[in-house]
């Protein structure tokens, strides 16, 4: 469910993977371990903590979005380190967010979205994979 025409706030952005423009915008669920998802194609608060670091609230779930150790992504109640995600803008215009505290095997682990819908593994990513790129939309 889009909640676009709820909320008309600019502080406020709705993010689109780069495998979703030509099919339309799918909410996706990250499951949190206590079996509540967080809809991450809702809107979504990306607020700077550090220089090149943000922090990504789902704003109807209250949840921030989370890498672990192991690369999972997940939906985080307060926030602490795995919420601390690096914002890049690529060289086409779309944004990557990987982890800024946790890394495997001296490699970046990102934020992706499988081509159903699913986060993918953080040590299964890579910059240049089109299932991590977004774009941020102001809404």
């Amino acid at each position: 469910m889009c909640l676009c025409d709820q909320r008309t706030n600019p502080s406020y952005s709705h993010t689109l993977t780069h495998t979703t423009l030509h099919t339309g915008l799918m909410c996706v669920c990250v499951c949190v371990r206590a079996r509540v998802c967080v809809c991450v194609a809702g809107i979504l608060e990306i607020t700077s903590v550090d220089v090149g670091v943000v922090a990504i609230r789902g704003l109807s779930s209250n949840y921030y979005l989370a890498i672990s150790k192991k690369g999972e992504v997940y939906g985080e109640v307060k926030y602490g380190v795995n919420c601390r995600l690096k914002e890049r803008i690529e060289e086409n215009g779309y944004n990557t967010y990987s982890s800024a505290q946790w890394r495997n095997r001296r490699r970046a682990m990102f934020v992706g979205l499988s081509a159903n819908g699913r986060p993918m593994r953080g040590r299964k990513t890579r910059r240049k994979n089109t299932a991590t790129h977004f774009l941020p939309i102001l809404v």
